[in-house]
């Protein structure tokens, strides 16, 4: 095994306080406490969490076939557009405490807190521990990191197999052995079988350090190489091909496909969708440029066009003085209030507050126009750019997507050259900083050069894949400066410059957000006082300057296990001019789907199907997967997830009604692709009752359960026969 020779470390941090226990042992034990309060203070107001995920695990445990193929519903209509394996892990949870939105978040919020003494140990064993524990608090206290956890979306269980996966790869590296290199490969499979290929984002990074800094021989590592290629396809395609080869009438539609398959759900919606705009099934969930949310009922039919082609007055006065992302309100003429959110229209340069139903909700994608066309020409637009802005080289340095984890970014950019210096090259790799440096500079390039270039399907949450590298270069490059700065004079110097830039940016970002408290000159306190301290208590002085640069992330990410949580799409703290209008756009209480559900109508459907297999038909899971959290019954997603999916025709509900299996149909709106059963509804079926969803700070007894989202739409329940 290679022997790794680490920089100078702080000798106070080996001390031991009790037999076998460091002062090192015992800050990462308090870090990781502090890390638990994060995250399940006020976990109550995730509520059901996202719904879409929290109903497919109350449908897995229904049966083993739902289990398996991740059923989207109980009658294994569809399945989730996602692999099995974090589901499977959150429906075993599910299993023993009960489906709730914290009982399917907690394998999640369990990754998190278990991530933080793997980073510690992956750090130090090449830097020592200073760096160790400045990156576990770093990854600790980055705000996307504590919000994801706080979710029953995948990426935390996703974040710490990587995890796992780096600690194979730095055993391989560093003693030889063929069987690490394929552990690591074996775990980057799993991951695929979490989130598909976002697992692979850290790949190069790791398949680096191995290239470069094992001691083996060329031809021996390029053989080893691709052994661990070849498991880690037959690991990441296992579940697909056993799904693909299942006749389709056998096993639920595999959603967001577009062609009912794995192979197509990974290469489409889960694939080229993410790295660019497109239309249509399996793409960003338009299709011929036609949204799943039903039209805006109260307001003026053509209201969704006129902000397409030219928002309302009161739709552009609203933001006039906001910014890309944030809450709105407006009055139309007729009087109704319209609740949404800020966005850019396509072709135009100002900022219009677009209607609940018209932003994109949970996986939907912006109806930019009628033919699909985005600003510039650009197909679809770029989706979600009110989480997440939009592509080019600051995208991390400005709002929307600066407050995820951008926070200590600039010292971490500044470690990754200062890692490049810090020792002579050599290859193989000798230095423990350079092959630091290959793992984490590697990932952390890779995953911020990846998600300012891509222009299709890009969640805020999903920066949490940069909160690991994030942590370990600014670890790295504290640790570097804290041991030239024994032989070097200018390594103080160089500290107070990097701190300078970090702070200023972390002071820009803040004013983006409305967030200016009197508390945060503390910030200029510790900085003013590192920098004084450099002439003569040097240790001091570096502390201080950290700590500076700690404060408002620490904060930022406090105030997001504090304020109320976005249930469907994690995201960092808001700040507070954008934080009181998106706590009134979730409405009362815990937030949660099953809250706005119409009670009535949903006790008639239970009272009336209970010899019928389907509780009732509905365009898609926005509309269903609260009815299936509130009864546990099956509900057909006619389209999947968005309701573009061609999960039945029309000709197969006629076939179910006809069956016996189908009674009632929740519907509403112009569905584009699907005309057809438009058409069959009207000559077919008959109406029992238009449900309007309404505001959520003024609900009303006909309030629908239209998928969570408040704002004015229509739905009508066809009884057919």
């Amino acid at each position: 095994m290679t022997t790794v020779t680490l920089p100078a470390q702080p000798s106070f941090l080996r001390k031991k306080l009790f037999p076998g226990l460091t002062v090192s042992a015992m800050l990462l034990l308090v870090i990781m406490t502090f890390s638990i309060g994060l995250h399940i203070y006020n976990i109550e107001s995730i509520g059901d969490a996202n719904a879409y995920y929290t109903a497919a695990v109350k449908s897995m445990l229904q049966s083993w076939s739902n289990f398996f193929f991740v059923a989207a519903e109980p009658g294994g209509s569809v399945s989730v557009d996602k692999p099995a394996l974090g589901l499977w892990i959150e429906a075993v949870f599910a299993y023993f405490l009960g489906v709730s939105g914290f009982s399917v978040s907690l394998p999640n919020m369990i990754a998190g807190v278990l991530g933080i003494p793997l980073l510690y140990a992956m750090v130090k064993k090449y830097m020592g521990e200073l760096a160790g524990l400045v990156a576990a608090f770093v990854m600790a206290i980055t705000p996307v990191f504590v919000a994801t956890n706080r979710n029953n979306t995948m990426d935390g269980m996703l974040v710490f197999t990587l995890l796992l996966a780096a600690s194979a790869f730095i055993q391989a590296t560093e003693t030889g052995k063929r069987r690490w290199l394929l552990l690591g490969a074996f775990l980057i499979g799993l991951g695929f079988n979490i989130k598909m290929m976002q697992a692979f984002l850290p790949l190069p990074a790791f398949y680096a350090l191995y290239f470069l800094g094992s001691k083996e021989g060329w031809l021996r590592k390029v053989i080893n190489l691709g052994l661990a290629s070849i498991l880690l396809i037959v690991v990441s395609l296992s579940w697909a091909v056993a799904v693909d080869l299942t006749p389709a009438d056998q096993r639920p539609y595999v959603g967001s496909s577009g062609n009912n398959t794995v192979m197509g759900l990974i290469f489409g919606h889960n694939g080229i969708s993410r790295l660019e705009s497109t239309g249509g099934p399996g793409g960003n969930g338009l299709q011929n440029g036609t949204p799943p949310a039903a039209p805006q009922a109260g307001t003026a039919p053509n209201q969704g066009t006129q902000l397409r082609q030219g928002a309302p007055q009161e739709a552009l006065a609203a933001c006039a003085a906001s910014s890309q992302g944030a809450t709105c309100s407006f009055t139309l003429q007729n009087g109704n209030t319209i609740d949404g959110t800020c966005i850019t229209p396509p072709n135009q340069d100002v900022l219009a507050c677009a209607p609940q139903g018209m932003v994109p909700q949970n996986g939907q994608a912006l109806n930019d126009g009628p033919d699909g066309q985005g600003p510039n020409g650009q197909r679809g637009g770029t989706p979600f750019s009110q989480e997440t802005g939009n592509p080019g080289v600051f995208r991390f340095f400005t709002a929307p997507l600066s407050k995820q984890m951008s926070w200590l970014l600039p010292f971490a950019m500044i470690s990754i050259l200062l890692a490049f210096f810090g020792s002579h090259i050599k290859l193989p790799m000798e230095s423990g900083i350079h092959k630091a440096l290959l793992l984490w500079g590697g990932w952390l390039l890779t995953c911020v050069v990846f998600f300012s270039m891509v222009s299709g399907i890009f969640h805020a949450y999903y920066a949490i894949m940069l909160a690991p590298a994030l942590g370990a270069m600014v670890g790295i490059g504290f640790a570097q400066l804290w041991s030239w700065d024994s032989g070097r004079k200018w390594a103080g110097i160089l500290l107070i410059a990097a701190s300078a830039v970090t702070i200023a940016f972390q002071v820009f970002a803040i004013y983006q957000y409305g967030e200016q408290s009197w508390w945060m000159l503390g910030v200029g306190v510790l900085f003013v006082a590192g920098s004084i301290l450099m002439v003569g208590m040097k240790r001091a002085a570096f502390i201080a300057l950290l700590a500076s640069m700690l404060v408002i992330p620490m904060y930022w990410t406090v105030m997001t296990s504090v304020a109320n949580s976005d249930i469907n799409l994690p995201s960092a703290y808001k700040g507070s001019s954008l934080q009181d209008g998106a706590d009134r756009a979730r409405g009362q209480g815990n937030g949660g789907p099953i809250s706005n559900v119409n009670e009535e109508m949903l006790a008639y459907l239970e009272a009336n199907t209970t010899d019928v297999k389907y509780l009732a038909a509905v365009p898609s899971s926005q509309q269903g997967s609260p009815l299936v959290l509130a009864t546990g019954r099956p509900v057909l997603y006619m389209g999947g997830f968005s309701g573009q999916d061609e999960v039945v025709t029309a000709e197969d509900l006629k076939a179910m009604v006809a069956n016996g299996e189908l009674r009632y149909v929740l519907y509403g709106g112009d569905r584009g692709s699907k005309q057809e059963i438009t058409a069959w509804l009207a000559s077919s079926c008959s109406v029992m009752l238009d449900y309007s969803q309404v505001s959520a700070n003024n609900p009303a007894p006909n309030q629908t359960m239209d998928g969570g989202n408040p704002g004015d739409q229509t739905m009508t329940l066809y009884y057919c026969k």
